[in-house]
């Protein structure tokens, strides 16, 4: 049922002002001119007997890697061109979206993806060509597979071959990963041998699972970034993070029957279910038609679906099939996060291909029940992103459990993880004294007593470890 202007500006009316439905909104605004809460931002900010916010200052590395707050220390998990597969082959390049997962006798199971773009002679490791777990034998991206044992002890294999840009993702309720390819190559066209810009699922536990790869065709077929699934109802939400127009986020809603569960997913019919584009009104019941023109924390839009005529876009992209006025937009839609009842989905940037405000971040939070979009985070222009201190560009993230988001940046100059609370608080958690490379594939081990995350260029896996706290909700 499509949702009306008056069944949403009833809801806003109740909720007061079209604010928050759902009760207070933190504002998790984190550069500088960002629209922040009225509440202190810096580190170690608390008053009397409220806990301290965040863990202090970040300390340089000595080795030039990772800068932490005292007290925490990292290790290299994986490392292109250093570690090695059980195979023999390099670890492959371009880290990118990571899930975690408890395995047997204290190990954690890490899914990462590897974005690479294109034919394989492009790169000095692509992901090898595992027998039986290949799509396209020309193309060089995939995932591998990182087991953890609990006395620091590696191993990692092939989950899939054969794709393409391999970018986000999302963890699953029975276990597993989704992992999107993030373009929209036709066969034969920059060299590949089949089609691209499809959702493939990978097992990290049973790598029979993994054989003979199929896309999820019913997902449908664009620059996929991120995909959470509702475990209550089980419609998937994904992100797409494209330009000229810029991209959609989307739900596929399953067949009538269709339960989800290991192997589940790769036995749909290639037009399974229906997949549809979100398009938003605001609390007076007019269109919106790109998410840069929120320009306050706090803003609320309903949320109603459109179907999408060619979902495997034989001829038209996905996002150019529809017409001014039928879908809302937005500038490069990233990681998302399933949590708190609904999912978190980030817009990174806004300039002057979006129609609104520019703007470097958007995070926000899809309420499926009561079907709205509000924003969370809205980050100003960083007018100086080589000074370290400012956040920019949100990317993959994570909700902590230590409470509020973790966030990986993806923007201009220095790079950092850095967590947020409910209020609009910020602290540092990391900072990339590498090299000026996105950090990607943020994600707790199952116990949360590991921070894993990667610095995608040249693909290097890290463990982080230390002094965890709860920290303020406000």
């Amino acid at each position: 049922m499509p949702l009306n202007r008056r069944e949403f500006t009833k809801q806003s009316a109740v909720a007061g002002a079209g604010l928050a439905l759902t009760g207070a909104v933190g504002a998790l605004a984190t550069a500088p001119e960002a629209l922040a809460s009225d509440e202190p931002e810096a580190y170690g900010a608390g008053h009397g007997h409220e806990r301290t916010l965040g863990y202090g200052p970040l300390v340089a590395d000595p080795d030039g890697m990772l800068a932490l707050p005292e007290g925490f220390s990292y290790r290299v998990v994986t490392h292109s061109g250093v570690t090695r597969l059980e195979s023999g082959e390099f670890t492959p390049s371009n880290h990118d979206g990571t899930a975690a997962f408890a395995g047997p006798r204290g190990t954690t199971y890490l899914v990462n993806n590897h974005e690479l773009k294109g034919p394989r002679a492009k790169w000095e490791h692509p992901v090898p060509l595992a027998e039986g777990l290949v799509y396209d034998p020309a193309a060089a991206g995939g995932c591998t597979v990182v087991e953890v044992h609990r006395d620091g002890t590696v191993a990692e294999w092939v989950g899939v071959a054969g794709t393409s840009t391999n970018c986000a993702g999302g963890r699953t309720a029975w276990g597993t990963w989704l992992t999107g390819e993030e373009t929209e190559d036709l066969a034969g066209k920059n060299g590949m041998t089949k089609d691209h810009g499809y959702i493939f699922e990978v097992d990290p536990r049973d790598r029979r699972a993994n054989l003979d790869p199929k896309p999820i065709k019913a997902f449908g077929r664009y620059a996929h970034e991120a995909v959470v699934v509702d475990p209550k109802h089980g419609h998937a939400y994904l992100t797409e993070d494209a330009s000229g127009p810029n991209g959609l986020l989307f739900r596929w809603v399953p067949p009538q029957g269709f339960e989800h569960g290991r192997g589940k997913l790769r036995a749909l019919a290639d037009d399974a279910g229906v997949l549809q584009a979100f398009k938003c009104i605001d609390s007076s019941g007019r269109f919106v038609d790109d998410l840069s023109r929120a320009t306050r924390i706090g803003t609320v839009y309903g949320v109603d679906w459109v179907d999408v005529p060619d979902r495997d876009a034989r001829t038209t992209p996905v996002r150019k099939q529809f017409t001014d006025g039928q879908v809302t937009r937005a500038r490069k839609l990233e990681g998302m996060w399933w949590a708190d009842g609904g999912a978190y989905v980030v817009s990174s940037y806004a300039r002057e291909e979006s129609p609104g405000a520019a703007h470097d971040g958007q995070v926000w939070f899809y309420d499926p029940k009561r079907r709205t979009l509000t924003l969370k985070v809205l980050l100003g222009v960083n007018a100086a992103p080589d000074e370290d201190g400012a956040f920019d560009g949100p990317d993959n993230i994570t909700v902590s459990p230590y409470g509020g988001l973790v966030i990986a940046e993806d923007g201009e100059g220095v790079q950092h993880l850095f967590g947020a609370t409910d209020s609009g608080r910020t602290y540092p958690i990391a900072r990339n004294d590498l090299n000026d490379s996105e950090f990607t594939g943020v994600v707790f081990s199952p116990d949360g007593e590991t921070l894993f995350a990667n610095i995608q260029t040249p693909g290097i896996m890290v463990a982080i470890t230390g002094p965890w706290r709860r920290q303020p909700r406000r």
